[in-house]
């Protein structure tokens, strides 16, 4: 499965605000970035995360994000740092605009 153009259309809308916004598309979803720092991806489902470590990691958890977790072809669980924004980001761009510069301070601090 791949991503539909309006999902990336979407997403772009979304995190219009973020300077120099640019994506690139990548194993069927997308990658979202602000200059040549990823701070999102897109799912090929659809689903939007952000990149989170640090103390924003533990924030995207409080609010209710998701991280990314897939099994490996030997059975075990491997996560990587992106999680779902909540729900209720995607109806507000202002607030998932803010959420992602929360995680882009993060990732450049």
């Amino acid at each position: 499965m791949s991503l539909s153009e309006g999902d990336m259309a979407f997403a772009r809308e979304l995190f219009d605000d973020i300077p120099d916004l640019n994506t690139r598309r990548m194993f069927g979803g997308m990658g979202l970035y602000s200059g040549s720092t990823i701070f999102a991806v897109q799912l090929s489902d659809g689903r939007l995360m952000l990149k989170a470590k640090g103390g924003f990691a533990k924030r995207m958890d409080a609010l209710g994000g998701d991280e990314w977790t897939f099994e490996r072809k030997d059975g075990k669980q491997s996560a990587m740092p992106y999680w779902t924004l909540p729900d209720a980001t995607l109806d507000n761009p202002q607030v998932a605009c803010a959420l992602a510069r929360e995680a882009l301070d993060a990732l450049t601090s």
